[in-house]
C-alpha cells in the first residue's frame, strides 16, 4: 500500500469513476457534515464535465447557505425532511426531475440516502434497526428509500430494468439511455472527525487527508421493486459500515474483490479551481452579511 503524503487533500480508493464520467449515473453518499458536499466537488472537478452536468439533492437548509443561490440557479433540488412533508416532497422531486434533469443535460445526480447527518440520525437509526432485526451500524445510518426510488423510476430507461419509467417522453426526445450506473461513494475522515463548510472556508483545522471510496454497479443489477430495492440499499450501507470500520482500524480501505492489495489515487487539484471556490465562498458570505444588515436596519 502506497504511503499518502501529508499535503494531499483527497485520496480516492476503489473503482475509477472516470471510466463512467460520460454516462448517466446516480451517486449514493454517506453523510457526516456539510463539508461532504465540498469533498465531492473536489473529487469530481477532474472528472471531465461531471461537475457542470450534475444535479444535487440536498436538505432544504442548504438553500440558506453561501452556495444556496448558486444551487438554485444550477437547478439542484432542496428536499424538506420529516414525515409531515415526505409524500409532498417526493411528488415535487419527480416533477423537478422531469422538468429540469434532461432539459439541462444533466448526467449525474447526487443524493445522501441517510436523510441527515450521522450524528443526528444515528440513535434513531439504531433503534429502528433493533426493532426490525437489522444490523447495528455505528459509522453510517440505515438509508431511506423514497428519493432513491423516485430517481430510479423517473430516470431509468424502461429497457434497463423492465419497468415503465417516469418521464419516458423526455427520455425519448433526448435519445438518452437513461441512468446506466449507481456509484456508491463512501467518505472517510481521519479519526472519524468530519469537516464542515466553515472549516473549509476559514481553515480552523490543520491540513488533513479526506478519503473517498467508490463502487460502481450497473443499473440492471439494481432491483426496481420497493422491498427488494430497500434491501439492496440496506446492503450498500452495511458494506459502507464494514469499509469505514476497516478504514478507522487501519488507515486505509480494503482491496476490491480480486485485488491482493488496495490501490489509492491521490487527487491532483486545480489551483485555479480552488481559488475560484474560495473567492465565491467569501463573496457569497459578504452578500448574506449585507442582506442581514439591511433587514436589521429596516427592523430597528
Amino acid at each position: 500500500m502506497r504511503k499518502v503524503s501529508v499535503d494531499s487533500l483527497v485520496v480516492e480508493w476503489g473503482d475509477d469513476v472516470k471510466a463512467v464520467s460520460e454516462d448517466e449515473a446516480v451517486v449514493l453518499v454517506n453523510h457526516q457534515a456539510t463539508g461532504d458536499v465540498c469533498t465531492l466537488m473536489m473529487c469530481l472537478q477532474d472528472k471531465g464535465t461531471v461537475v457542470r452536468q450534475m444535479m444535487w439533492l440536498m436538505d432544504h437548509i442548504f438553500k440558506y447557505t453561501n452556495f444556496g443561490i448558486v444551487s438554485l440557479i444550477h437547478g439542484d433540488f432542496f428536499i424538506r425532511q420529516g414525515k409531515a412533508h415526505r409524500d409532498q416532497q417526493l411528488v415535487l422531486l419527480k416533477e423537478h426531475l422531469e422538468k429540469y434533469y434532461r432539459s439541462r443535460n444533466r448526467k449525474w445526480i447526487v443524493l445522501f440516502p441517510e436523510g441527515g447527518f450521522l450524528r443526528k440520525r444515528r440513535e434513531t437509526s439504531q433503534a429502528f434497526a433493533k426493532k426490525n432485526n437489522l444490523p447495528f451500524l455505528q459509522h453510517v445510518t440505515l438509508p431511506r428509500l423514497g428519493a432513491t426510488q423516485v430517481i430510479l423510476k423517473t430516470l431509468v430507461a424502461p429497457q434497463e430494468n423492465g419497468t415503465p419509467a417516469g418521464g419516458d417522453a423526455v427520455i425519448k426526445e433526448s435519445k438518452s439511455k437513461g441512468l446506466q450506473w449507481v456509484i456508491d461513494a463512501t467518505i472517510a475522515y481521519p479519526k472519524g472527525e468530519p469537516i464542515d463548510i466553515q472549516t473549509w472556508i476559514l481553515g480552523y483545522r490543520q491540513p488533513t487527508v479526506t478519503h473517498v471510496h467508490y463502487r460502481i454497479f450497473p443499473i440492471k443489477d439494481v432491483p426496481a421493486e420497493p422491498e427488494a430495492l430497500s434491501q439492496w440499499l440496506y446492503q450498500r450501507f452495511i458494506e459502507k459500515e464494514d469499509l469505514l470500520t476497516h478504514f478507522y482500524e487501519t488507515g486505509a480501505f480494503p482491496p476490491l474483490q480480486g485485488q491482493t492489495k488496495a490501490v489509492s489515487r491521490e487527487m491532483t487539484l486545480s489551483n485555479l479551481w480552488l481559488v475560484g471556490i474560495q473567492s465565491l465562498a467569501f463573496l457569497s458570505g459578504g452578500m448574506w452579511y449585507c442582506i442581514l444588515q439591511y433587514f436589521y436596519h429596516c427592523l430597528f
